[in-house]
């Protein structure tokens, strides 16, 4: 969300003042780029990681404050629900055995958190949604208490004007029909249960249109590919069921809105760019503002003034707006820089399949971004949005859209097209070839043996309840050795079924 905001409520002048405050930070970024005010020297990556915290029984623990506490750690923050923690790991270039260090580093920073959740009866669950989850944890009194945290579930029911309607249709299980979910919530908490991996990738101002594009062309075979979340509220959903919760428990859109087609704050987007600006722009036009609180700072003063502008109006506001690839302005040192921040892959199952997942992005977008002839300029951009859904809903199962190929499942489109993409990408980013075979190994095998932490779930339960368990015990014992096996670091494709 980019910063903590006032406890006081927002009046109609505050609104006023902040939309005009907004445009002249969209007018000052405008003339950044066309002024070459952005200093590049390398590209940089990071990554952040939400986490679960589940006690004994592998119910939510709603213990964050005391786990951070613990930590004293400025790596570690509060998330939406207090069953949630958060990870910022340091950025760093992508180039040689980072990545390698990088995966020793989170391996660390989770063995450590680990250690401190235990002193509080809690364990860590790097997992896209807590499969134990019920509707008595969407209760607003297990928002983190954060004022910002408040406002913005406050805002958002005030906006929508009525109650959370989650509502899904799941890919069936072998040999059973398909399960749907229809339930309601007084708060955005159903928003807590999406935990997720982020990854950053500073660029150039010339070079993010290219790369925000192939990123959204990878979204669906990303979430295919990385899924984690195949239940929710007990029920069998979709394999990477955060996309649609995501959407719905954002959603500041009554029925009538959406039927008029208002766009949702959680978005795929509806056309491909040509500069960073397009995404800003399309913020301030079609967004209102969710927490409207302004600063002292007029960036074009700033700017003229020979220093970076904060812009802290629109990186306020374009933190609420929930792109699945989203623009990030920032400034670091005195010195500001654009990233794409990637949000389509849930946290876990391992720091492998973390680091396997983020170096075929990386490799596959950087391979597409530089290509002679564009993806995207051979597809729609609705064939990309369809391929999102698609992916979240069957994930192995899916059949993607793909130009020069036509419909093809995921593993397939990998194997054959994307990760040998991803090898030429990671070596025109001067990546290791210990640390990209490594990692892209990892992709292959979970290709060829069709298993995501999605599959491993919901293949888990069911055999439990081929035993006799009813769906409660299978979910919590499912869970219960899905950090077990997490804990091994071996990569979820080679999982047993017990």
């Amino acid at each position: 969300m980019g910063k903590d905001v006032s406890a006081d409520p927002f009046n109609p002048r505050d609104r006023g003042r902040y939309r005009r405050k907004v445009q002249r930070c969209l007018d000052t970024l405008a003339r950044m780029l066309s002024d070459g005010s952005f200093s590049f020297p390398r590209k940089h990556i990071g990554l952040e990681v939400e986490l679960n915290l589940v006690d004994d029984k592998m119910r939510p623990s709603m213990t964050n404050a005391a786990v951070l506490e613990a930590l004293d750690d400025p790596s570690f923050t509060t998330e939406l629900g207090q069953h949630n923690i958060e990870l910022n790991v340091p950025p760093r270039p992508l180039a040689g055995n980072s990545a390698l260090e990088l995966e020793d580093e989170l391996r660390s920073y989770l063995r450590r958190a680990a250690a401190k959740a235990r002193e509080v009866h809690s364990h860590l669950a790097p997992i896209g949604i807590l499969p134990t989850l019920g509707h008595e944890h969407f209760d607003q009194k297990w928002l983190t208490p954060n004022a910002r945290y408040s406002l913005l579930n406050d805002q958002i029911f005030a906006a929508r004007g009525e109650q959370t309607v989650l509502s899904m249709e799941g890919a069936a299980l072998p040999g059973q029909q398909a399960e749907r979910l229809r339930s309601y919530a007084e708060s955005i908490l159903p928003e807590a249960a999406c935990t997720s991996v982020q990854l950053h990738l500073q660029v150039a101002p010339e070079e993010f249109a290219p790369h925000w594009n192939a990123a959204q062309c990878l979204a669906g075979v990303q979430v295919a590919l990385g899924a984690n979340s195949p239940f929710l509220l007990g029920k069998a959903l979709w394999h990477e069921t955060r996309i649609p919760l995501f959407l719905q428990s954002t959603d500041t859109r009554p029925e009538e809105l959406k039927n008029q087609g208002v766009r949702p704050r959680v978005w795929f987007g509806e056309r491909w760019i040509t500069s960073i600006f397009d995404l800003f722009e399309e913020n301030v036009r079609y967004f209102p503002g969710l927490l409207p609180e302004t600063d002292a700072e007029d960036p074009v003063e700033a700017l003229e003034a020979g220093q970076a502008p904060k812009l802290t109006e629109l990186r306020l506001h374009n933190g609420t707006v929930w792109r699945w690839n989203r623009p990030v302005y920032d400034v670091v040192d005195g010195k500001p820089h654009l990233r794409v921040e990637n949000r389509v892959l849930p946290a876990g199952p391992t720091v492998l399949d973390t680091m396997a997942n983020a170096a075929f992005f990386y490799g596959a977008q950087r391979a597409l971004a530089e290509a002679e002839r564009p993806i995207w300029t051979q597809m729609s951009f609705q064939a990309a949005e369809e391929n999102l859904y698609a992916g979240a809903r069957n994930g192995f199962d899916a059949q993607l859209y793909w130009p020069g190929i036509g419909w093809i499942p995921p593993d397939e489109l990998v194997l054959r097209i994307l990760l040998p993409l991803a090898h030429d990408g990671l070596r025109q980013s001067e990546v290791s070839d210990v640390a990209r075979e490594r990692y892209l190994g990892v992709i292959e095998q979970r290709c060829l043996t069709r298993r995501t932490g999605a599959r491993w779930q919901r293949d888990t339960v069911q055999l439990a309840q081929e035993r006799g368990a009813d769906r409660d015990s299978a979910l919590a014992a499912m869970l219960a050795r899905y950090l077990e096996l997490a804990q091994t670091d071996e990569p979820v494709h080679s999982w047993p079924l017990d």
